[in-house]
């Protein structure tokens, strides 16, 4: 008896904290069986109480994090980047312009996604900075009045929110502001975006080709109210009628495995915008930062000696600004988005090298607009020029209505099973990534608010190269260092682009930017 009154005390102690309402139907199960009398459960009850009381405080149940029942389960996933980074840019000429920035910086981003009833699943992600293509904090760096150290940049947004229904195996919806559905590169799309919207994932295997469509319905720019009668405080009290901006893209792809170690990947990509409306006044519109406006893509720089102070700020030269085509701090438009139709085909050859896996991969788009694009950017900037005092010897240019098209060749090489260190999908202890590329992106290529913010400051007629290494200094921990080198295409047209980075050189005629980065990942 003594044996068995040990077994239940010793199974009582098991079940522990969650467990201790289970105790009274076993004591009564083993009463039953005549394994135990009612004095010798009530003592032994007595004694896992006691034990309970005197080990863990009444407030530890408190603190329990119960997870709803619809939950299938939750992962908590994450990083933590420390960076150096130094970039300049350089303008044209003998007395060209110049801005060089030295930083130290950390960013932060952590979420919670999984599954839940019913094939629907979840993410959310928040991360440091407010800048959408990128996540990056500078140490240091503070506002009027806080003093050193201060926390006043170090703000946390929401960057992932997003729901998903997989009903079957070869079907995927999401929405919300969700990771990059698309196949794709950093030539078109800043790795650091979550486009928002509606997107739809297709998939059905035949044979060794895995064949794949993408669709996504990203909301691009709300404009609400739709609607607005004057007199109401919209457009300056003349009202407005407005259409949200979508941005579309269509693409259809195959993934076919040639051999065990070989793999070739290839997609066609359509992006089309729509609901863009011009500026309706003079003096600009309720449609800031006016996507809907023609992207002109040129500086505030006329020529050597002639700077022209961004949105009127103190310096010398004239103030030249354009009504309606100012954009977010730049004299000329450089976020429009007429005339973009571009087809993208992005591709990658995975193979093995001895022991070693390699990978050639690029990209190549062409704006079957790009034309009309570029004829409405020389009327644009004819019209800057025609709008102020400017320096003489500087006119308008012709249509560059050659610079319609982008491309991107690289190569890369791991001692892992898969690449992807350097960009974050695998991360084991020593493993290493090294990787190259070549990248041109003409003026009117691409959407220019898509571009990647680092190589090359997210700026259109540039060409150049980048490489870049990691090493894996355990299963969570890797460094990494890049460098990157771009100069200008066309000297006849700007760098035309936003990105808060360097946005006071444009054009920009060489483009360098280093950096070293220590990442924690979980």
């Amino acid at each position: 008896m003594a044996a068995a009154g040990v077994g239940v005390l010793t199974a009582l102690a098991l079940a522990g904290k969650a467990a201790a309402q289970t105790a009274d139907p076993l004591l009564n199960a083993l009463i039953k069986k005549g394994i135990l009398s009612e004095d010798e459960a009530k003592s032994i009850k007595a004694e896992a109480d006691a034990s309970q009381s005197n080990n863990i405080p009444p407030e530890a149940s408190w603190n329990k994090w119960t997870i709803h029942n619809a939950i299938k389960n939750v992962e908590l996933f994450g990083d933590i980047r420390l960076r150096y980074e130094g970039r300049h840019a350089d303008g044209p000429g003998p007395d060209a312009v110049r801005v060089q920035l030295e930083r130290s910086r950390y960013a932060l981003r952590v979420g919670l996604r999984g599954e839940a009833l019913d094939d629907f699943y979840y993410g959310i992600r928040l991360e440091t900075a407010s800048n959408p293509r990128s996540p990056w904090v500078t140490f240091g760096q503070t506002t009027s009045g806080t003093g050193p150290f201060s926390k006043s940049a170090g703000t946390i947004n929401l960057g992932q929110i997003y729901l998903g229904w997989r009903p079957e195996e070869w079907v995927d919806i999401t929405v919300g502001k969700m990771p990059n559905p698309l196949y794709t590169t950093s030539m078109v799309w800043d790795p650091d975006i979550n486009p928002e919207g509606a997107a739809e994932h297709l998939k059905y295997k035949v044979g060794e080709a895995d064949l794949f469509a993408n669709f996504g319905q990203f909301l691009y720019q709300d404009l609400n109210p739709s609607y607005a009668s004057g007199g109401l405080g919209f457009n300056n009290l003349v009202g407005q009628t407005t259409d949200e901006i979508f941005q579309i893209a269509w693409q259809a792809g195959v993934n076919y495995h040639i051999t065990t170690n070989t793999s070739a990947k290839i997609a066609g990509t359509l992006y089309k915008y729509i609901g863009m409306k011009s500026s309706t006044l003079a003096s600009g519109s309720s449609t800031s930062p006016y996507f809907g406006d023609n992207f002109v893509g040129e500086g505030a720089y006329a020529g050597a000696g002639s700077f022209s102070p961004i949105n009127g700020a103190s310096g010398s030269g004239p103030v030249i600004v354009i009504p309606g085509f100012q954009s977010t701090g730049f004299a000329n438009n450089q976020v429009g988005l007429n005339h973009l139709l571009v087809v993208d085909v992005p591709f990658e050859v995975n193979f093995k090298i001895s022991k070693l896996q390699a990978k050639i991969f690029g990209d190549g788009a062409y704006n079957l607009e790009g034309k009309q694009r570029a004829q409405d950017a020389a009327t644009g900037y004819a019209a800057y020029l025609a709008s102020g005092s400017t320096p003489a010897g500087i006119s308008p240019f012709k249509a560059q209505t050659q610079e319609v098209k982008a491309y991107q060749i690289g190569f890369a090489l791991s001692n892992d099973r898969d690449i992807g260190l350097l960009n974050g999908s695998v991360l084991r202890k020593h493993a290493w990534e090294v990787r190259a590329f070549w990248q041109h992106v003409e003026q009117y290529a691409l959407d220019p608010n898509l571009l990647d913010s680092d190589f090359f400051e997210g700026r259109g007629n540039l060409q150049g190269f980048f490489t870049a290494a990691a090493f894996a200094f355990s299963d969570n921990v890797m460094g990494t260092v890049r460098y990157g080198h771009a100069n200008r295409i066309n000297d006849a047209i700007g760098t035309g682009g936003s990105n808060q980075d360097i946005p006071q050189v444009n054009p920009i005629q060489e483009y360098d930017i280093f950096q070293a980065d220590l990442t924690f990942k979980f």
